[in-house]
């Protein structure tokens, strides 16, 4: 009923803009043509004229935009609830069961793991919701030290075979030639989570198989690049840009739900802005694939002295 409501007061407020404009026009052609001898009074009007459209026109953006943006805050108010909810609800049934009906030792320790993975998930979406809010009120990274990206992207890929229970062949990270290793200057907590936040991406956006390749290279010597493809649903072109905001959520189809909060890949963007580098996402088109290429400022050298 509110997105019913909200798409009506979105159109509502465009074709007003639209239908205040042609009138606004049409007044105004009509006044100078009644008029046309008085120059100094046609430049006025003209100039009044312009003001007038401008205030139409971006009233009615503004007001667009902000239905928009309620729009993606109460889809993320659902995608929040339903995140918290379901493992609560699931560890609350199994709790149930163990209290009415202990079982033997092996059931037990099923339930134990699953409660415990329950209990990993709804401390992910707490954590993924602070974190948003922290990086969106700093301005930037405070401490930083020298990190070494490659050991960094292998044990993230590790974490996420152990998180989704992949085998070792589902993402791959390809050697980089001729052993140069490569550093940056971050803040490993920070740049953790948003590398993460694009293998667990990948992941989620693969429901057909997982097939995912990770490659880290040099770009005009200045810069690291950190490529994650992926063999899944894609993206169409105008969905490229809109995945980094807050909030946003590639609309699912009947035959793939597809969970998420909308936080993600903003908390990715915002992290590797936050670092002077950019996040770029590439497909050619839905079930294509896609690719994420994050540039970071390539760090040579030793970390500054300490100032005291």
């Amino acid at each position: 009923m509110n997105l019913t409501r909200r798409r009506g007061a979105k159109a509502f407020f465009i074709t007003l803009g639209v239908c205040l404009t042609a009138v606004a026009v049409i007044l105004n052609i009509t006044w100078i043509h009644h008029n046309s001898r008085r120059i100094a009074i046609d430049l006025l009007g003209v100039v009044l004229f312009s003001i007038l459209i401008a205030g139409l026109v971006l009233n009615t953006v503004f007001l667009v935009r902000e239905v928009r943006r309620n729009e993606r805050q109460d889809s993320f108010l659902k995608a929040v609830t339903h995140e918290l909810k379901t493992p609560i609800a699931s560890i609350r049934l199994y709790l149930d069961t163990l209290e009415r009906h202990p079982g033997d030792e092996q059931q037990r320790q099923r339930f134990y793991a699953i409660m415990r993975e329950d209990s990993d998930r709804l401390l992910a979406t707490v954590e993924t919701v602070l974190k948003a809010g922290e990086l969106g009120q700093r301005q930037r990274v405070q401490q930083r030290t020298r990190i070494e990206l490659y050991p960094l992207v292998a044990d993230c890929i590790s974490t996420v075979l152990t998180r989704h229970h992949l085998p070792q062949e589902s993402i791959t990270l390809d050697e980089i030639p001729g052993s140069v290793r490569l550093f940056v200057l971050a803040n490993i907590d920070d740049l953790r989570t948003a590398i993460l936040n694009l293998l667990d991406n990948a992941v989620k956006y693969s429901p057909q198989g997982i097939h995912i390749r990770c490659n880290l290279a040099i770009e005009r010597y200045t810069w690291v690049v950190l490529s994650i493809s992926d063999t899944g649903l894609g993206l169409l072109p105008r969905e490229l840009k809109r995945i980094f905001k807050r909030f946003y959520r590639v609309p699912s189809n009947d035959q793939v739900k597809i969970k998420g909060t909308g936080l993600g890949l903003f908390l990715v963007r915002t992290i590797v802005r936050q670092h002077g580098g950019s996040i770029h996402a590439s497909s050619e088109g839905q079930g294509k694939g896609c690719t994420f290429k994050l540039k970071l400022p390539l760090f040579i050298g030793n970390l500054p002295p300490k100032t005291p």
